[in-house]
C-alpha cells in the first residue's frame, strides 16, 4: 500500500484524485493547493485530508509518494523537494517549461536514485500499447514511416495558451513521446511549420493553432505529425505505423459503435467531444503502472529521462517554427 499526497487541485488534479481514490493499492492521504478551499473540495470528495502547507506533505512522514499536478512553473521545485524528502514522485508534464531547468531537476533526482515518473499517460492507451507490441515483435518489419494526428475540438482559453509553452511543448509533445516510444528510436532532426487559422490573437503570444511536423529518425525513417487546436467535429487522434513488410494502425475512436443504414447513406456515431473523453481511462492506467512499480521494485516508465527527451524534441520543433529550417534535436 502506497500512501499518497496530491499537489494541485485544479482540473487535472481532480482527475488524478479520482484515480488515487479508486486504486486499491493507494492510501490517498493528503491534498494540497495554494487555494485551500479548492483543496478542501477535492479532499472532501475523495476522502482525503487537506494539507495546509507543503511541509505537511514533505516533512510529516505521512506519505510515501506525491502526485505533482500543480501549475507547470512549480513542477521542478516540487520534484526536487520530493526527492530530498525520499518520496517517490509522479509528475505531470512538463517537468519545467525551461529545458535547462528540467534537466537540472532530473539530474538532481538521478543523483539520489529517486523513484519518479512523468505522466505521459497516452502510453497507457490500450491501442497504442498494442501498436508498440506489434512493432517490437517485428510483425510489420522495420519502421519506415509513422503518421500521427492530434486534432483538438475547440480552442483552449487564450489565458491557458499564453502560459502553455506553445503548441509544440503543450500538445505535440505527447506525440513526440509516442513516436520515440513506439519506434524505439530517438529523432535526430525536426522540421515544423505552423499557421494561425482558428485564433488570430495567438499572434500576440507567438504561437500557432495548426501545425505539421516531420521528424527524421536515425535510420532515415520519418515521422509525420499534424496538430490542430480546432476541428469543429470532435476530438480526432490516431497513429499509423508503416513497416517494411506491413502496416498497423490505431484508428480514430468514435463515442459509439452504432451505424445507421438508410437509402444511399450510412451514418456512424461521431468522435468524442473532447480530448479528455478520449484519453480518460489512461490516467488511471498510468497511476496503476507507477504504483505497481513502487510495490514490486520494477522499472518505472515513462521515466524522467523520457520526459526530457520528448521536451528536447519539442524545443527543436519550436526553434524550427521560428527559423523555418530543420533543426537538430539536442538531447
Amino acid at each position: 500500500m502506497q500512501r499518497f499526497a496530491l499537489i494541485g487541485a485544479g482540473f487535472i488534479g481532480t482527475v488524478h484524485a479520482a484515480s488515487l481514490a479508486a486504486n486499491p493499492d493507494v492510501d490517498f492521504r493528503l491534498v494540497y493547493d495554494v487555494d485551500t478551499a479548492r483543496a478542501g473540495a477535492v479532499a472532501g470528495k475523495f476522502g482525503a485530508a487537506v494539507a495546509h502547507s507543503l511541509e505537511d506533505i514533505f516533512d510529516s512522514g505521512e506519505v510515501d509518494a506525491v502526485f505533482i499536478a500543480s501549475s507547470t512553473d512549480t513542477h521542478a521545485a516540487h520534484l526536487r523537494r520530493a526527492v530530498d524528502a525520499g518520496l517517490a514522485a509522479l509528475c505531470e508534464k512538463p517537468i519545467d517549461l525551461d529545458l535547462a531547468q528540467a534537466s537540472d531537476a532530473v539530474a538532481h533526482a538521478r543523483g539520489r536514485s529517486a523513484r519518479a515518473m512523468v505522466d505521459f499517460n497516452r502510453r497507457f492507451d490500450r491501442d497504442y500499447a498494442e501498436l508498440k507490441r506489434i512493432v517490437d515483435s517485428g510483425e510489420i518489419g522495420t519502421v519506415e514511416l509513422i503518421q500521427l494526428s492530434s486534432r483538438g475540438p475547440s480552442m483552449p482559453p487564450l489565458e491557458y495558451l499564453a502560459t502553455s509553452g506553445g503548441q509544440m511543448r503543450d500538445q505535440a509533445v505527447h506525440f513526440f513521446d509516442l513516436a520515440r516510444w513506439i519506434s524505439g528510436l530517438e529523432p535526430v532532426e525536426v522540421f515544423a511549420t505552423g499557421s494561425i487559422l482558428a485564433e488570430p490573437r495567438l499572434a500576440e503570444i507567438g504561437d500557432v493553432d495548426t501545425s505539421a511536423i516531420t521528424l527524421r529518425l536515425p535510420s532515415g525513417a520519418l515521422v509525420q505529425i499534424d496538430c490542430t487546436r480546432r476541428t469543429g467535429y470532435g476530438y480526432d487522434e490516431r497513429i499509423e505505423v508503416l513497416g517494411s513488410t506491413g502496416m498497423a494502425e490505431a484508428r480514430r475512436q468514435r463515442d459509439g459503435n452504432v451505424s445507421r443504414y438508410g437509402a444511399g447513406r450510412v451514418a456512424d456515431d461521431g468522435l468524442h467531444q473532447g480530448w479528455f473523453e478520449r484519453v480518460k481511462p489512461t490516467y488511471a492506467a498510468a497511476l496503476a503502472s507507477f504504483v505497481d512499480a513502487l510495490e514490486n521494485g520494477s522499472a518505472i516508465s515513462p521515466s524522467l529521462e523520457d520526459g526530457l527527451k520528448a521536451q528536447a524534441i519539442a524545443e527543436a520543433a519550436t526553434r524550427s517554427l521560428a527559423t523555418g529550417k530543420s533543426e537538430p534535436v539536442l538531447y
